[in-house]
C-alpha cells in the first residue's frame, strides 16, 4: 500500500485529495492500494472568499459530504510538525492524543493567514481571515446598536488592498441595516499612496469611483499606531472615534512551511517546481497560499488567491499520485489570470490579464462575482461523479455567460 498525506482542508487541499482519488481509479487501484489521507483542524471546508459577506456561518461545506464519496479518509487534527527526512507529521487530536502520520507523498496545502500587527490596543482588532474572525465580527455587528458613544456606526478598514477594499464596500450596506445611512460611516486607512496598491492602475478608477459612491472615506499615505475598544489614533495624530477596526494588511503563508527545508519568499510560500514538487526536498509537493508557484505561459508567479488555489489543488492531487504509480506528470498550467473584486452595493470590477485591463464593473461585473461566489467554487456534495468530472489538471472554470438585457 503506498499512501498520500494531504495537510489542508482549504481549495488546494480538496481539490488535490480529489484529483488524485481521481487518477487512482481511471488506474483501477483500491483505497487501500493507494490510500489518500486528508487532515484539517475542522470539519469544513470554509469558502473563504465570502467571509467579508454577512452570515458568515453559512459559507461552508461539510469535508466529508465532499471527501467521503470518493474514498478519501479524513483526519481531525491540528499539524504541529514535519519531518520530511522520516516522512512524518506530527498531529494534535482533539481529544489531546498525538499522532505520528508517516507518508509516502506530502501535499501540504495549509494556506495562509492575515500578519497581525503588535501595535497598542491590537486585541480590539477584528479580522475576516477565519470563519472564527468572520462570526465574530458578525456578533459584533450585531450588537452596535445595543451601545452607546461616538463611532458606534463607524467603521475603520486597514488596507486598501483586494480584501480590505471588498469588505469595507460591503461594510456600508451591513451598517445601513442596522441604522440610518446618515450615521454611517466607514472609513479606509491605507498606508500606500493609492487604494489597491497591488492591483495596479487598470482598475483603481473604478474603485475610486465605487468607494465615492458609497461615501468611504480614504486615508493614504498613513497608517493606525492605536487601537481602542472606541476609536483608533493614525500616524498622522488624526483620531477616528470607531467601534469598529477590521485589520486586512497583510498575508503570510502557513507558518508550516517552515518544517520544510527548502527557500521560501518574502510571503513564506515554498519554491515550487513546474510540478508543484518542493525544490530540493523529496516526496513533498505545495499548493495553494503555501506554493510559489510560476505561471509559465505569463511568467509570473501566482496569487494567494482561490483562482490559483484551485488548479494548483488538481495539479498537485495528480502528480503526487501520478508520481507513486511511476506515470508521467503534468506540468502546472493555470488559466490566464483575472480579478473579479467585489465593491459592495456598488458592484464589482473585473479584469483581465496581470496589467488588469477592464472588463466589467458595476452590476454587469457583480453578476459574475456571484456566479464564482455562490457557484463556481464550491465542490460538489454526496456526488462522487460530479466531483471527479471536475478534479484532475484538465478540469478548468466554467465558462461564463453574461445575462442578456431583459
Amino acid at each position: 500500500m503506498s499512501s498520500i498525506l494531504i495537510v489542508g482542508g482549504g481549495f488546494a487541499g480538496v481539490w488535490s485529495a480529489a484529483s488524485a482519488a481521481k487518477l487512482r481509479g481511471e488506474r483501477g487501484l483500491s483505497e487501500e492500494d493507494l490510500r489518500v489521507t486528508l487532515i484539517s483542524a475542522g470539519d469544513d471546508m470554509v469558502i473563504r472568499p465570502r467571509l467579508y459577506e454577512a452570515d458568515p456561518d453559512r459559507m461552508r461545506v461539510p469535508l466529508d459530504r465532499v471527501l467521503g464519496p470518493i474514498g478519501v479518509r479524513r483526519l481531525s487534527g491540528t499539524v504541529t510538525g514535519i519531518d520530511t527526512a522520516a516522512r512524518t507529521v506530527t498531529a494534535v487530536r482533539r481529544d489531546g492524543t498525538t499522532d505520528e502520520i508517516p507518508y509516502d507523498r506530502l501535499v501540504l496545502a495549509s494556506g495562509s493567514q492575515v500578519v497581525r500587527p503588535s501595535l497598542p490596543g491590537a486585541e480590539h482588532l477584528f479580522d475576516i481571515d477565519t470563519m472564527t474572525g468572520a462570526a465574530t465580527l458578525e456578533a459584533h455587528l450585531r450588537r452596535l446598536p445595543q451601545r452607546e458613544g461616538d463611532g458606534r456606526f463607524t467603521a475603520v478598514v486597514v488596507g486598501a488592498g483586494f480584501t480590505g477594499l471588498e469588505i469595507a464596500t460591503e461594510l456600508v450596506g451591513r451598517l445601513q441595516k442596522l441604522t440610518s445611512a446618515e450615521q454611517v460611516r466607514v472609513v479606509l486607512v491605507e498606508r500606500q499612496g493609492e487604494v489597491g496598491p497591488e492591483l495596479g492602475p487598470g482598475p483603481r478608477p473604478a474603485i475610486e469611483k465605487a468607494l465615492a459612491k458609497l461615501s468611504v472615506e480614504v486615508r493614504l499615505g498613513t497608517s493606525v499606531t492605536e487601537v481602542t475598544r472606541e476609536g483608533v489614533t493614525l500616524a498622522d495624530g488624526t483620531d477616528i472615534a470607531a467601534h469598529t477596526v477590521v485589520w486586512t494588511a497583510g498575508m503570510a503563508a502557513s507558518p508550516l512551511t517552515s518544517f520544510v527545508p527548502a527557500p521560501r519568499d518574502h510571503l513564506g510560500r515554498l519554491d515550487v517546481d513546474e510540478y508543484l514538487r518542493v525544490r530540493g526536498v523529496p516526496d513533498v509537493y505545495a499548493a495553494g497560499d503555501t506554493a510559489a508557484a510560476l505561471s509559465p505561459a505569463e511568467g509570473r508567479v501566482v496569487m494567494q488567491s482561490c483562482q490559483h488555489a484551485l488548479p494548483q489543488g488538481k495539479f498537485a492531487g495528480h502528480n503526487v499520485a501520478a508520481d507513486l504509480l511511476d506515470e508521467d506528470l503534468v506540468r502546472f498550467e493555470p488559466a490566464s489570470y483575472v480579478t473579479c473584486l467585489a465593491l459592495g452595493p456598488a458592484g464589482a470590477v473585473v479584469t483581465s490579464g496581470w496589467d488588469r485591463e477592464v472588463q466589467m464593473t458595476e452590476h454587469v461585473a457583480k453578476d459574475l462575482k456571484q456566479t464564482i461566489n455562490q457557484q463556481w467554487i464550491y465542490p460538489p456534495v454526496d456526488d462522487p461523479q460530479a466531483l471527479l468530472s471536475q478534479a484532475g489538471p484538465q478540469a478548468g472554470w466554467p465558462e461564463y455567460r453574461q445575462p442578456e438585457a431583459p
